[in-house]
């Protein structure tokens, strides 16, 4: 089986860094989608095993986390994003969900990183991280 996200023609993923409440909330999301969309559990579940964890204090405001607005390219096109969970996706506002395979292949990612995901309809596409904005504490 091929790997959902891969980097470069090692087939080597770039490093990706998540705080220790993402790593927690999205492995229990993972482990929810276990029997509805194995497929995407496993994705996610592989993606927060290779994840350097770090107290949320520490990590960089440059690195996607949840609830992050980023641009980024992909095919020669430039689109904004916020990740969110699930519940809060609306693709018409930008506002895509984690378990989508392209917001799986954001998170952890920094500034100036790209990586190769596949769709949902098999096609593969190579996204690079333009800008990374952090919501506003308590907003």
């Amino acid at each position: 089986m091929q790997n959902k996200t891969v980097q470069n023609k090692s087939g080597r993923k770039p490093a990706i860094t998540i705080s220790e409440t993402d790593y927690e909330r999205l492995t229990g999301l993972a482990e929810a989608l276990e029997e509805r969309n194995p497929e995407m559990s496993e994705t996610m579940m592989a993606e927060l095993d290779r994840a350097r964890v770090v107290r949320d204090s520490a990590l960089a405001p440059t690195i996607v986390r949840m609830g992050s607005t980023l641009t980024y390219t992909a095919d020669g096109e430039e689109k904004t994003v916020t990740l969110v969970y699930p519940g809060d996706a609306d693709i018409e506002k930008g506002r895509i969900a984690i378990t989508t395979p392209v917001g799986t292949a954001l998170i952890g990612l920094k500034e100036g990183q790209s990586i190769d995901w596949t769709a949902r309809n098999g096609r593969t596409h190579k996204l690079t991280v333009l800008e990374v904005r952090q919501p506003a504490e308590n907003a």
